[in-house]
């Protein structure tokens, strides 16, 4: 139901930008670049390949955004809520289904977790595009009503971390600008870390809760220190770059180095030009990019806690252990192969997607490597190619970002024909590994 109601978003969207309305010039768009700028924005990635403000009216912009916020909370999340406000309850089958999308341990908080989700998002949202219109509007001299415009359009993007700007340059005309570039920074990481984390926290701070779980430390852990690695490795290796830092000052340098440090959490937007950075800078972004942010969050990727998880089992088979203890905890046996089962099935999407586009394009194995890890983890980071792509290669990147939205374990339970378990166990014999 999850896929198949994503799917059936994508297609309405696809429809509606395909409509003569909504584009500038007035006739209706292919329905190849519909689809892709449909499949992006409802799985909140970022990549274009036309420009947003130049090619969309603005009724197509407010497609795009509306899309934006039903993938960003999620299709589950908005049919319970639709349901709880029609018939006041929530049956069990849509509570299993929002379950599954919202990664709700208990069965009966879900109604709870999603009216968290909604109220949580449109506050963040709402703090993000007052700060952004009041900066557009006094800051910039814009007309009140343009001011906020942009100011929502930007804060809802960047809240879901979808990477869709109304500039043809993204951000980057606001590179040195702080009050832009942090609470577009902040909505990012609050976006990004997870609803779970973020409703543990406010437990927290209301006194409800004594003890972290396990996912919010492993979550808030490895975020804060792959947020770190990417800022500090942008920085340096892109400090004295001509085509990025090098013509910026000290702050603007700080600036632009914590902002790009953020982006590849899967957020998508650019204050200097990607395809200028150094390939250093690239590799890094690719690990980046293919972790992503927190699990049941905005953010796509693999999840850190996948990545530290999988850490963790590699460690405990170095040691000779027979268990993997995390913080104090035991790893149940299902988890691990979950975890195995998701990186494993991502880097197998990721090569299959970059081997295709090596053979559509004239595109070197960087660029190409780049992109499609840009549409697995929904992030909408791109060098610039993703304009000159053949109809078969935007196809290839719309099945990546559907993919890396829903999750590979999500795409693959959907598309398995049953669910069967063993009746009989087989012997046991040992191969060799390593």
């Amino acid at each position: 139901m999850v896929v198949v109601g994503f799917a059936l978003t994508v297609l309405v969207g696809t429809v509606l930008l395909m409509l003569p309305v909504s584009a500038q010039h007035g006739t209706a768009t292919n329905w190849v670049t519909a689809l892709f700028t449909s499949t992006s924005a409802v799985c909140v990635t970022g990549l274009v390949v036309v420009d947003t403000a130049g090619h969309w009216s603005t009724f197509g912009e407010v497609v795009i955004l509306g899309l934006i916020q039903v993938g960003g909370l999620g299709i589950m999340t908005l049919a319970s809520l639709l349901g709880m406000l029609v018939v006041r309850r929530l049956g069990l089958r849509m509570r299993r289904r929002a379950q599954a999308e919202t990664k709700s341990i208990d069965l009966g908080a879900v109604r709870s977790v999603i009216a968290g989700v909604i109220a949580l998002s449109l506050v963040i949202e709402a703090l993000t595009a007052l700060a952004l219109t009041l900066r557009f509007v006094l800051g910039y001299g814009q007309s009140w009503g343009h001011g906020a415009y942009f100011g929502v359009f930007h804060a809802v993007s960047a809240f879901n971390n979808a990477g869709f700007a109304l500039y043809p340059d993204s951000l980057q005309r606001y590179a040195t600008d702080p009050l832009v570039c942090l609470p577009v920074v902040l909505a990012v990481i609050v976006g990004g870390v997870g609803f779970p984390v973020l409703f543990e926290i406010g437990r927290r701070l209301r006194g409800k809760r004594r003890h972290w779980s396990l996912h919010a430390r492993v979550t808030v852990g490895t975020y804060t220190t792959l947020l770190l690695v990417g800022v500090l490795a942008f920085g340096a290796f892109e400090w004295n770059n001509p085509d990025t830092l090098g013509p910026l000052g000290t702050g603007g340098k700080l600036l632009v180095g914590l902002f790009h440090g953020v982006t590849p959490r899967t957020a998508g937007f650019t204050t200097v030009d990607i395809g200028g950075i150094d390939p250093t800078t690239m590799l890094v972004n690719d690990v980046l990019m293919f972790v992503g942010g927190g699990s049941a969050g905005t953010a796509g990727g693999i999840k850190v806690t996948t990545f530290a998880l999988l850490a963790f089992v590699i460690l405990a088979e170095v040691r000779g252990e027979s268990q993997v203890h995390v913080l104090g905890r035991k790893l149940p046996v299902g988890v691990q192969r979950q975890a195995l089962t998701v990186v494993l099935v991502g880097v197998g999407m990721v090569f299959t997607a970059t081997l295709l586009l090596l053979v559509l394009t004239p595109f070197k194995l960087d660029a190409a490597l780049f992109e499609s890890i840009s549409a697995f983890g929904t992030v909408g980071l791109s060098t610039g190619i993703t304009e000159q792509l053949p109809r078969l290669g935007e196809l290839v990147l719309v099945v990546l970002m559907f993919t890396g939205r829903l999750g590979p374990i999500t795409m693959a339970s959907a598309l398995a024909l049953r669910e069967r378990g063993r009746r009989y166990d087989l012997p046991e014999e040992r191969p060799i590994v390593g």
